[in-house]
């Protein structure tokens, strides 16, 4: 049996590790929208049950279990009105505290039903008597299907009715001294109402498991619905990306490409030019290559088939190295090359942390045409980190984020036209797979400084983040 309540139901949360504290508040909302008219209905039977009995009871007797039964409703309809104002829009501790706080107004309810039994059980003709067990059980039948769904508030009211029944039979047992033409009569009053306290619990139970299991259904189908919408939205993202890549890699191959074909025409019709243009078509041919190795360097990390090498690294060594590579690059732009070397080791891939930090002083010395680079190596509280620095044209604060994407290149810097925008998404890729974040900070006009810091990369994580980018 269903609850039909549970159809409305609240927003599911995003992680799994949420589910039981979900379905356990769910359960309470569920419960309070099927109980908002209940006492209504209870309220309604009341007066039905002194109509039933204003000829054989004193008149004052049913007044005030009138009287003590609309305080009863009052006391409902308060709590719900407690709830919707303070609770029910609250998480699922929330839900839990307003049970535990305020189950007593079910209890107040279970008491003047079972208190009822003292107006008509051996006081008014069986027809009568018949007609009132009826509402009685009745009202402990009817919350039944919403109370099930919290299994501690549900035996809370079906223990407290059903003890007060029995307490009502044996008083009004003793009460009458029972003779002996009724007595199979009287023995079976308390066995009645234990086989119905025994079944609405028994029902209660199965009510509250169907009502359990198609919550937690609704809660993982939410889940796999989510996860497969991410997954479709991340192979979306990926092809539009990889579309993005071939048509920038087509975009920027063209121009070195053309120039080729122009020089190679230009050299066919004018041969004695050779000197002239064999320098350029080198460079055109350098071009290139240089986007190919930087296109063969992406693929060979997002398909996973790269074999790390980690050992120990000195940072003088490295820095050295590097120095000796860029400083004739700087220079030839009229740039001053610095660099500062804190000594000190680390734990990673020398081939491809050179490419990282290589990467980086060709960025810096491209995009600087004043002033000049730093290459500087610093001991920080988070270990050991390596800077560059330049006094170039500066990143906007909105292109921060942007610049390590392939083939991205901000508009209007000057320098872009001849780049590629593969050097960063090297950079980033690298960084993640052996462990060395990668920052920035930048002022546009004044320039930029990009941080490694160079933790020491483990080989079994590293490896297995390539492995992963292949996947």
């Amino acid at each position: 049996m269903a609850n039909p309540s549970i159809a409305s139901v609240t927003p599911v949360p995003a992680s799994a590790d949420e589910a039981e504290s979900w379905v356990r508040g769910e359960l309470i909302r569920s419960l309070m929208r099927s109980a908002r008219g209940s006492y209504i209905v209870s309220a309604a039977l009341m007066p039905a049950m002194v109509g039933l009995n204003w000829s054989y009871v004193p008149h004052w007797e049913l007044l005030t279990w009138l009287a003590a039964g609309l305080i009863a409703t009052a006391c409902r309809a308060w709590g719900a009105r407690v709830y919707a104002v303070r609770y029910a829009g609250r998480s699922a501790a929330a839900q839990l505290q307003f049970t535990e706080r305020y189950g007593f107004i079910w209890s107040t309810s279970a008491i003047v039903w079972g208190l009822s039994i003292l107006l008509f059980f051996e006081r008014t003709p069986q027809v009568n008597q018949f007609m009132s067990w009826l509402i009685v059980a009745g009202v402990g039948t009817f919350p039944l299907n919403g109370l099930a769904l919290h299994p501690p508030l549900l035996k809370r009211y079906v223990n407290t009715l059903f003890i007060t029944m029995l307490g009502a039979v044996l008083i009004r047992l003793v009460s009458i001294n029972l003779v002996e033409p009724h007595f199979q009569y009287g023995f079976l009053m308390p066995i009645l109402p234990i086989l119905h306290w025994f079944l609405l619990l028994r029902a209660g139970r199965h009510i509250h498991e169907t009502a359990r299991n198609s919550l937690e259904l609704l809660f993982h189908n939410h889940i796999l619905i989510k996860s497969l919408t991410q997954q479709r939205q991340a192979a979306v993202a990926a092809v539009a990306m990889k579309n993005r890549f071939l048509a920038s890699a087509a975009h920027d191959m063209r121009q070195p490409v053309l120039a080729l074909s122009l020089y190679a025409d230009w050299l066919r019709n004018e041969p004695e030019l050779v000197l002239e243009l064999a320098p350029k078509i080198v460079r055109a041919t350098h071009a290139v290559n240089a986007l190919f190795d930087s296109m063969f360097d992406l693929a060979r990390i997002d398909s996973g088939q790269v074999r790390l090498h980690i050992e120990r690294v000195d940072v003088a060594e490295l820095l050295h190295d590097l120095e000796l590579q860029y400083r004739p690059v700087a220079e030839s732009r009229g740039l001053d090359f610095r660099v500062h070397v804190t000594e000190g080791s680390f734990l990673t891939d020398p081939i491809r942390v050179r490419r990282m930090l290589g990467n980086l002083l060709a960025n810096a010395i491209k995009y600087t045409t004043d002033g000049g680079v730093l290459l500087a190596s610093r001991q920080t509280r988070d270990g050991l980190r390596v800077e560059v620095w330049d006094t170039g044209i500066g990143i906007a604060p909105e292109h921060l984020r942007d610049v390590f994407l392939e083939f991205y290149k901000v508009a209007d810097h000057a320098g872009t036209s001849d780049g590629f925008g593969l050097g960063l998404a090297i950079v980033a890729r690298l960084s993640h797979v052996l462990g060395h974040p990668v920052s920035v900070r930048s002022r546009l006009g004044s320039g930029s400084v990009f941080r490694v810091a160079l933790h020491d990369a483990d080989e079994a994580v590293a490896q297995a983040r390539v492995s992963a980018s292949g996947g």
